[in-house]
């Protein structure tokens, strides 16, 4: 058991406690604000505050964050310790920062609740994020700190049995365009076909050629082989907009399409974009993928990673989703959050941790494609990295693929073949 001291009591450092001792180190902990029962434990134990006790304690001196109550501009300057980013940086301590401090500033994405400009979409810019403006978004920042800060610990306290994760590969996919020509209707066939002409079309209406979407035989084959475990998030918008272009969940295609992967594997909601300006929609899109899978739904992934804090999680809460897989960017490639592992959403609003766990991704095919103009060779070079990092911290990466890039369609040719050779590799 580790005892932790601090001078006052906070909701902010228990919630850091409890992600970094007991989900990522394994370890029991206790907070204390009792100074006396602090110098009497003869176990292992850490003092967090500026207090000056006997040296046989680990000490980290205290940045304010972690005990104030509202939310304002912190003063971040960046410094390189061990090849790695790091800031809140403190003096006579036996870590060269305040990681407590600095877990919760990114974790929490705190700076997301202060003014920002927004995308083009409405979503928090990536831009603005201190991980993009200080080139650490592609690394898993926290889980590489919470590996140095074991290291020193252990060498403090030699009978401390931590318990390192080990690294998995969770591979989820974005059901937002179910087909390309099948089950649209002739009238929105017709209108693409006077768009775009197109053979492959007519050939797939009349039966004699494959949809260049459909590749779900070929998905379960592969998951199959390699023992994977996947998550298909689906987009039910009972109507057509700009965004949301799917084929509705009135056709009996698309329920038997969520039926048959709700049989072999997990499915979750991908809210649409019209929920995120007509909030009770979401409710609704909940019960009907429930309806079509004849499973409780409670995961999903916003469709555009559309949303903003804290209403954005709030409102999944409210609906009774448990688990979201929307902390990433949609429109780069990286970590958000600055790690690549679950943890529960802390409402910083009203300074309370809640029931929400945030799984998040750090790699989605369509920006690589779209927004970082990479082809299939780029685009595996980069997942693999994103595997080489995630493996050295016995973290978790998720992926995000979308049905219409692993199919047939002649824009993207050559990511089918690359997916697989990725898989191989994350199955090493």
């Amino acid at each position: 058991m580790l005892l932790i001291y601090s001078h006052i009591g906070s909701a902010r450092l228990l919630y850091t406690c409890s992600f970094i001792f007991k989900e990522q180190l394994g370890l029991q902990f206790n907070l204390t604000i009792d100074s006396e029962k602090f110098k009497a434990h003869t176990g292992p134990k850490l003092n967090y505050s500026d207090l000056e006790f006997s040296n046989d304690a680990f000490q980290i001196k205290n940045h304010s964050l972690l005990f104030e109550k509202n939310i304002q501009p912190q003063t971040i300057e960046c410094f390189t310790v061990n090849n790695y980013k790091a800031f809140f940086k403190i003096e006579n301590s036996d870590f060269h920062f305040d990681i407590f401090a600095a877990f919760f500033y990114l974790i929490t994405r705190y700076e997301e609740y202060l003014p920002h400009e927004k995308d083009m979409y409405g979503r928090y810019a990536h831009e603005n994020s201190l991980a993009y403006q200080e080139k650490f978004l592609n690394l898993p920042l926290i889980n590489i700190w919470i590996n140095a800060f074991a290291v020193k610990l252990k060498e403090k306290f030699s009978t401390l049995n931590i318990q390192l994760s080990t690294f998995s590969f969770q591979p989820t996919y974005d059901i937002d365009i179910a087909f390309s020509y099948r089950h649209k209707g002739l009238i929105r066939n017709l209108g693409g076909f006077f768009r775009s002409p197109s053979a492959e079309r007519m050939k797939v209406l009349a039966g004699l050629a494959k949809d260049p979407f459909d590749c779900y035989d070929w998905l379960k084959e592969l998951h199959e082989k390699k023992q994977l475990q996947p998550v298909y998030f689906f987009l039910v918008a009972e109507k057509h907009t700009q965004y949301d272009k799917n084929i509705l969940p009135q056709k009996d295609a698309l329920w038997k399409l969520v039926r048959k992967h709700a049989n072999k594997f997990t499915v979750g909601l991908h809210p649409s974009w019209q929920s995120g300006d007509k909030p009770a929609l979401l409710k609704t899109e909940k019960e009907m993928l429930e309806d079509m899978s004849e499973k409780d739904i409670t995961r999903s992934r916003q469709h555009y990673i559309r949303f903003n804090l804290p209403e954005g999680y709030q409102r999944l809460s409210d609906a009774g989703i448990t688990d979201d897989y929307s902390m990433g960017y949609g429109s780069i490639n990286g970590f958000r959050a600055s790690v690549a592992s679950s943890f529960y959403w802390y409402n910083l609003q009203k300074d309370e941790n809640t029931i929400l766990r945030i799984h998040p991704f750090c790699f989605m095919d369509a920006n690589s494609f779209y927004e970082q103009q990479q082809n299939a060779q780029q685009t595996l070079d980069e997942m693999l990295h994103y595997l080489s990092v995630c493996k050295a911290v016995n973290a978790t990466l998720i992926s995000i693929m979308h049905n219409n890039f692993l199919g047939t369609a002649k824009e993207f040719e050559g990511w089918r073949t690359m997916y697989e050779q990725f898989i191989a590799q994350a199955q090493q």
